[in-house]
């Protein structure tokens, strides 16, 4: 069964894309942690970061670090925080979170609640500054 990622990879589900080129494609995590957080996935689907091949995982950090250049101009923040977790989706995948103090980036705390208008508004300003 195709992951939540796949499926928004393969236009099966909307999702608040930013940015994709063959390899890759970054989204709107539409249940942030703070403004502007961003999902970068691989559109091959594997389970984890680590078992990416050499290419494809070099290129996958490439593409965040593009993305990340948006982000920081698209959002007011001190700078973009990095994180793979991996425990919510089996599909490798990046988050880059718009950070200004270390406690922007906990996982643990309560998500935003963003309507999808807002989102949209934020996907065309970071995409605006790629």
């Amino acid at each position: 069964m195709s992951t939540i990622f796949s499926r928004i990879i393969n236009k099966d589900l909307p999702g608040f894309i930013i940015h994709e080129d063959d390899f890759n494609i970054a989204f709107l995590d539409i249940s942030p942690i703070s403004y502007g957080h961003t999902l970068v996935v691989p559109k091959k689907e594997v389970d984890l970061i680590f078992d990416l091949n050499e290419s494809s995982y070099s290129n996958l950090f490439l593409f965040a670090k593009k993305i990340s250049f948006s982000i920081k101009k698209a959002v007011k923040c001190k700078r973009i925080g990095i994180a793979v977790v991996g425990l919510e989706v089996p599909h490798a995948h990046i988050h880059l979170v718009p950070l200004n103090k270390i406690s922007d980036i906990n996982f643990s705390k309560q998500r935003l609640k963003i309507d999808n208008l807002e989102l949209e508004k934020i996907r065309q300003l970071i995409k605006s500054k790629l």
